[in-house]
């Protein structure tokens, strides 16, 4: 009996390819041509380019630019998250080729400097003037001197868009949240200075009714990974796997536990969760299943 030819792909799985993760995006081109044609030659999944983890470690300036290359210079967000190999030239190269970006976020990109992110503000102010966000968190040796002028250029640019805003507070468990990423959450810019160390950082507030005072970064400030709130010498604390601080309330309410070291995934890294294959021990956390491995591999455990 002769093999059925495949029927072509149903048409709604083309009309949500916009709305896919980029790492979603790339795999569908594996499955069969006419979603290979569709992802490669169709301009909107492109307009909103959001990189993040696993594909953020590998992203050189070369791939950036072949990807926002598919926009046809009518990108719209461009959203780079921890992406280290990204350069100021690399940067400044897609700014030049997509002046209607409205939204940048670069936190964590490591390898760029304030300057290269001053030259990419002023690129995309001086042409088409839709700048109205702006994310820098973790771009090193940031101070007063970048910030002032930041924070001018996207004024400047509020005013001609008549949008005026006034800043929401930030709180920390909720700051990494990449599905937000389509939100600006009336703050043109993410850092400011801090009240407490007189530092370019992120500033967060506290989510407590009675604690409303409570603003300075993270460095001057404790605070849980899960709820946000303060946390000082005086209070319990426990820490998740990934190293995150947990007030007590979030730690007995985060589950599952690892079975090795009673510890928990916060909400931001539990995509890392991940079982042991072999035995009965139940949830095993990445740190322990690591060194469960090892021991055995060295003959440590009988």
């Amino acid at each position: 009996m002769e093999a059925e030819e495949a029927g072509q792909p149903h048409e709604a799985l083309f009309l949500v390819l916009p709305y896919l993760p980029l790492f979603d995006l790339l795999a569908l081109t594996q499955v069969c041509t006419s979603l290979r044609d569709a992802v490669h030659m169709d301009v909107l999944p492109w307009l909103e380019l959001v990189i993040e983890n696993p594909l953020s470690r590998k992203l050189s300036d070369d791939i950036l630019l072949k990807f926002t290359s598919k926009a046809s210079g009518r990108l719209r967000i461009l959203s780079l998250s921890n992406c280290s190999k990204i350069t100021d030239d690399g940067l400044l190269r897609v700014i030049q080729d997509n002046p209607l970006i409205e939204k940048l976020f670069v936190a964590g990109c490591t390898s760029l400097s304030p300057e290269g992110i001053l030259d990419a503000v002023k690129t995309l102010i001086s042409t088409s003037n839709r700048l109205r966000c702006l994310r820098i968190n973790g771009i090193y040796n940031l101070n007063k001197d970048h910030l002032q002028p930041l924070q001018f250029y996207l004024e400047l640019n509020q005013t001609t868009l008549q949008e005026p805003q006034v800043p929401a507070p930030i709180f920390f468990h909720d700051h990494g949240d990449s599905t937000r990423v389509r939100e600006c959450n009336s703050r043109s810019i993410d850092v400011e200075i801090c009240p407490k160390c007189d530092e370019v950082r992120m500033v967060f507030s506290c989510p407590r009714e009675t604690c409303k005072e409570c603003r300075g970064c993270i460095f001057c400030i404790p605070r849980c990974a899960e709820c946000g709130v303060c946390v000082d010498a005086s209070e319990e604390t426990e820490e998740a796997v990934c190293g995150d601080l947990l007030c007590s309330a979030c730690w007995v309410q985060l589950k599952p536990k690892c079975s090795f070291c009673n510890r928990p995934y916060c909400r931001q890294h539990r995509k890392q969760e991940t079982r042991c294959s072999s035995g009965p021990h139940g949830f095993v956390c990445g740190v322990c299943n690591w060194e469960y491995i090892e021991n055995m591999s060295n003959g440590k455990l009988v």
